[in-house]
């Protein structure tokens, strides 16, 4: 998700790239609250169903990797043309088994810290939307200062291939 908040902050800025940030941090949030209400362990127990998210993230993050190598300078033709949505960030989070499994330890790391889960799916949604927000806005500014810095076609086409390779190999990772 780094990748994509230092793409989006290069391409529209940090003030357009908000709705990805926040529509991540939001999925994020929300993730960590449902897992710990028990919504992991279900996810974990049907392995067919976490296929099914590996499978449909995996293409989804195809996709975007796709738009971003192909794209070039800011307003250029081919370039990447809106920003995504906030809807796109969570739907991005769900589709994401690593996200899963990271909340997922995070609430059994942290369960018996309170014994009303909705408490603890709370203070984990809390802790994760906050910590969201800092990290991407750090990855989209400085997104964002590569913007300042890129003058020529061929530098934002090798940008956005790097950046477009380092989200397939998170794809990778994913299935590891």
């Amino acid at each position: 998700m780094e990748t994509l908040a230092t793409a989006s902050g290069a391409h529209f800025g940090y003030r357009r790239s908000v709705p990805l940030m926040l529509g991540i941090a939001v999925g994020l949030a929300s993730m960590s609250a449902v897992s710990a209400l028990g919504l992991a362990g279900v996810l974990l127990a049907i392995p067919g169903l976490l296929i099914l998210i590996k499978s449909l993230g995996s293409i989804y993050l195809v996709w975007l990797a796709w738009l971003l190598a192909r794209s070039g300078a800011p307003g250029s033709k081919g370039s990447v043309g809106k920003p995504i949505t906030v809807l796109g960030g969570v739907l991005m989070l769900y589709y994401n088994p690593k996200g899963w499994a990271m909340t997922a330890g995070a609430a059994a790391s942290f369960a018996a810290l309170m014994e009303d889960p909705v408490q603890l799916a709370a203070l984990l949604g809390a802790t994760f939307g906050v910590a969201a927000v800092a990290s991407l806005s750090l990855w989209c500014l400085a997104g964002q200062t590569l913007a300042r810095v890129l003058r020529d076609e061929w530098q934002w086409r090798t940008l956005n291939l790097v950046l477009a390779v380092l989200l397939m190999a998170s794809i990778v990772l994913m299935w590891l």
